[in-house]
């Protein structure tokens, strides 16, 4: 806008696209000082940059939740999932950028001073709130996203640690079934050694008995014990092959069983690899004051707005403002007498005078009387009409008995 004593600096695409995220009025900034254009398109990048943030954290929050598991150490980019986490960072950014237009918009200027007053910061501190809710979650996956080498060999060793438990406690659940297959092994192979050992015997005693003397009866009853201990060893081993057979495939099962088990012990592990414990290693990575820093870094950028809009000094955009406001409520019949009365507790109030509105009521109000005098005037006319008809024609009313 050109004055003779000021001209107001004409603003580019960038700053009317700031001015917009900042919640601010374009038309009263084209006609402002430089100053005012310059603190609206500060804020207004502030919001975007937290829309920004926003969106990187959400994204990366959500691939690495939904990312294929594995190893830590395992390098590489799932595609599907990162096309997804994108999409999702986008809406997410978007919401956040959203929710803080709306703080910052709706966040008053105060009484117009640089001094926050207590009575400001109150009035503040819902708007602070949802500032401190929305900077930690965007701070928490920017943490684990910073420290990402150290989490990710942290997290590696963890995984071998807990492969190995579980692994050994798998093996535990098993060794109980597999010894129970291994005393019925061991049952059957006593019971034959038995035979064994006696055919084994009986045999030595026969070959010491022929090498000595001539073969007599002696050696055909040991010849004859053996041929019956021989036919009872392969009919022992006839009768329990079948036996032998079941509990080889038990164990062949329970074999087959605990190598699957073991091999999703490996998924198990990899299955470590999730948000909440990258958050638990960052924080015990970077320790507790790296952390709060980190946090507070988010938090001041989130808040800044908030604070900036309480110590801003009434500029001649304020003012042009209250003035277009103030035209506004004129020109639809609207009157404000502040400070017009103290309600129940005290406080002085506003009166609120909406004269269009008032000027409705009074004309149907009007025309509500003006209708209840015709309706009465034109009773009263068909009364006195009645009464004459009366006079006239007496005999007309008057029935017989």
């Amino acid at each position: 806008m050109k004055r003779e004593y000021y001209t107001s600096p004409k603003p580019g695409f960038i700053m009317r696209s700031l001015w917009k995220a900042a919640g601010s009025d374009g038309y009263i900034l084209k006609r402002s000082t430089y100053s005012d254009q310059v603190k609206y398109a500060c804020l207004g990048g502030i919001v975007v940059a937290t829309g920004f943030m926003a969106a990187v954290a959400g994204g990366y929050a959500i691939y690495t939740i939904f990312e294929p598991k594995g190893s830590a150490l395992d390098g590489g980019t799932h595609t599907p999932t990162a096309i997804m986490a994108s999409m999702f960072g986008i809406i997410w950014g978007l919401i956040i950028f959203n929710i803080d237009r709306f703080i910052v918009a709706a966040t008053g200027k105060g009484d117009g001073t640089e001094a926050i007053t207590w009575g400001e910061f109150v009035n503040s501190v819902p708007r602070i709130i949802m500032g401190l809710v929305i900077a930690i979650t965007i701070s928490k996956p920017m943490e684990i996203r910073m420290f990402k080498s150290e989490i990710d060999a942290e997290l590696h060793q963890e995984q071998l640690i807990k492969r190995k438990e579980y692994e050994k406690a798998t093996k535990e659940n098993y060794v109980s079934r597999f010894e129970l297959i291994e005393k019925d092994f061991q049952k059957i192979e006593e019971e034959r050694n038995k035979v064994l050992n006696r055919v084994t015997e009986i045999e030595k005693q026969y070959t010491e008995e022929v090498r000595i003397v001539r073969p007599g009866p002696k050696a055909a009853a040991l010849k004859s014990l053996m041929n019956t201990l021989g036919e009872k060893l392969n009919s022992f081993d006839v009768d329990n092959r079948p036996e032998l057979e079941r509990l080889n495939t038990e164990k062949l099962r329970l074999t087959d069983e605990l190598d699957k088990e073991l091999a999703k012990n490996e998924d198990v592990a990899n299955g470590l690899d999730g948000l909440l414990e990258r958050i638990k290693l960052a924080h015990k990575i970077a320790g507790a004051w790296i952390t709060f820093f980190i946090t507070l870094l988010f938090v001041v950028i989130e808040l800044t707005p908030i604070f900036f809009k309480m110590m801003l000094i009434k500029s001649p955009y304020d003012f042009m403002g209250d003035n277009i406001q103030e035209l506004l409520k004129a020109e639809d019949g609207i009157q404000i007498k502040y400070d017009y009365y103290k309600d129940k507790e005290g406080q002085e109030r506003d009166l609120v005078i909406s004269h269009q509105a008032q000027r409705k009521i009074d004309e149907k109000i009007a025309l509500m009387k003006a209708q209840t005098e015709l309706s009465d005037y034109i009773i009263e006319r068909w009364k006195e009409k009645e009464k004459k008809n009366i006079d006239d024609n007496i005999e007309n009313y008057i029935s017989e008995v």
